[in-house]
């Protein structure tokens, strides 16, 4: 069974930054694309940022130039490196990871930025 488990979320003031972890079980995770999303509140959830299995990386405009993500396959671990934090950052953060078609998400992280 995959199963992600996302941590680091929490309140933090305007230009602060955070590290959110998502921690992946269940499969070969060295092969294995992982995404992350957010959802503002009361918004849809938006796709934030990848790295494909071989460690190439994409990113929203919206935090591109201002968050990192990464993994380190040895921990079956992705980062994703957030700073210069804005009060529209605030959301649910959220992993996800498809594997052999289906799909799987993680229960997310508050982030939660103050003005």
């Amino acid at each position: 069974q995959v199963r992600l488990v996302e941590s680091g979320g929490g309140l933090v003031q305007a230009g602060g930054s955070l590290r959110l972890s998502c921690a992946v079980s269940g499969l070969t995770f060295s092969m294995n694309d992982i995404n992350w999303f957010r959802q503002p509140p009361g918004k849809q959830r938006e796709w934030v940022a990848t790295i494909t299995s071989g460690g190439n990386t994409n990113y929203a405009t919206s935090v591109k130039g201002r968050s990192t993500i990464s993994r380190d396959n040895a921990k079956n671990t992705v980062y994703l490196q957030m700073n210069s934090l804005k009060p529209e950052d605030t959301a649910v953060y959220y992993c996800r990871t498809i594997n052999m078609g289906f799909e799987s998400w993680g229960q997310g992280t508050q982030v939660i930025v103050s003005s």
